[in-house]
């Protein structure tokens, strides 16, 4: 069984920056960040491999770093230039060695002037 604490979410301007960090227990090979709009699907933010090879959506490329600590086997997404369209629930995920998915509670992004 897996278990994901998140931390970091609010509220911010729009340009500004946000971290969010996942902190997972057990054997991971992945993680990463998916978000929810309302009334939208969720969709992948980032993903890294334990091998650290990355993967963003479209939207957030340039403006969003994904990086992991493995001996803490905490992940982390710097957002920055942020825009509303941002806005969101953000979801920690993990994938196990198993291959089984878990995730986290969500926190909530907000982009607000």
């Amino acid at each position: 069984q897996v278990q994901l604490v998140e931390s970091g979410g609010g509220l911010v301007q729009p340009g500004g920056s946000l971290r969010l960090s996942c902190a997972a227990s057990g054997s991971i090979n992945a993680m990463g960040w998916y978000r929810q709009a309302p009334g939208k699907e969720r969709e992948l933010v980032a993903l890294i491999t334990i091998g650290s090879s990355t993967n963003y959506a479209d939207s957030v490329k340039g403006r969003f770093t994904i990086s992991r600590d493995t001996a803490k086997n905490t992940v982390y997404l710097q957002m920055n230039s942020l825009k509303p369209e941002d806005t969101a629930v953000y979801y920690c995920y993990a994938r196990a060695r198993n291959y089984l998915g878990y995730w986290g509670q969500g926190t909530q992004v907000t982009i607000s002037s």
